[in-house]
């Protein structure tokens, strides 16, 4: 089976896996992703244990969906509605529907359609929140877009449907609770920026000091013979903060930015603890 992410996420790996796939341990046993994003490490290695985590509830609701038999088919129907009615006018009106208290008495699988729908046509694929959390990324194309591959869609289905893959919506700290030795996890948060740079995956961010809790947890993992690996962005900060493992400093392309003279080679580090 060959599948690849169904969402552009900001941070995607796509374009650097096979440094990751590269750097992975020999072997191990369960898979952990606290910050699954898009999930393209995932959905390339295919393991048949994992646990994937993200605080981003409407993500891990499109995960859900698609995993599910009853929800997966009734997304399918909504993503084609969408796909029909596509324009400005009705992309603003979906874009707006996490204003209005009715949303959250939308069906997950709505919910979930609106996630890829918006993802899909959206300026850059962006998938960005205000400070209350809502969705504030302008229309990209309006031009009807193909919201799926089937093919890959239904891979995606039949590969979390039917392996042990646990679908959480935690911290991430409490993601990697089970983890034990001979285990990996691989991070991949929101990335540490020299200056201003983009956050916004949730309403909260990723701060200095969250950067910092991140490493301790890594540290913790690292004692009780968990098999770690780690992605940021090649700064001094985050360097020094791993001086004591192994740094591979490894080139980038930044695809998201609004600035299109600011989309370019960038250099990222890769942290193993083994």
């Amino acid at each position: 089976m060959k599948i690849t992410p169904i969402l552009k996420w900001a941070g995607g790996k796509t374009q650097i896996l096979d440094e990751l796939r590269s750097r992975l341990p020999k072997q191990f046993n369960t898979y952990f992703e606290p910050f699954i994003g898009g999930g393209a490490l995932l959905f390339s290695l295919l393991p048949s244990s994992a646990i994937i985590n993200d605080i981003n509830n409407e993500l891990i609701n499109v995960y859900n969906c698609v995993k599910n038999k009853e929800t997966y088919h009734k997304l399918l129907a909504e993503l084609d509605k969408h796909q029909e009615n596509h324009d400005e006018s009705y992309y603003y009106h979906i874009r707006g529907l996490d204003r209005h208290s009715s949303y959250h008495d939308m069906n997950d699988y709505e919910r979930a359609a609106r996630i890829i729908y918006l993802n899909k046509t959206c300026f850059c694929g962006l998938y960005r929140v205000n400070s209350r959390g809502y969705f504030n990324v302008p229309i990209g194309s309006k031009k009807k877009k193909n919201l799926y591959v089937l093919e890959n869609i239904q891979g995606v289905h039949e590969y979390l449907s039917s392996n042990n893959i646990e679908i959480l919506n935690k911290d991430y700290t409490k993601a990697v609770e089970k983890a034990k030795a001979g285990d990996f996890v691989y991070f991949d948060p929101p990335y540490d920026y020299e200056g201003t740079g983009f956050t916004s995956y949730t309403a909260s961010g990723f701060s200095k000091e969250d950067q910092t809790k991140l490493y301790m947890l890594f540290k913790e993992l690292s004692d009780r013979g968990v098999y770690v690996m780690l992605s940021n962005n090649n700064t001094a900060f985050i360097r020094d903060l791993y001086k004591d493992y192994n740094i591979d400093i490894v080139k980038a392309k930044r695809v998201i930015n609004s600035d299109a003279s600011n989309r370019g080679d960038v250099e990222e580090v890769i942290i193993t603890n083994y």
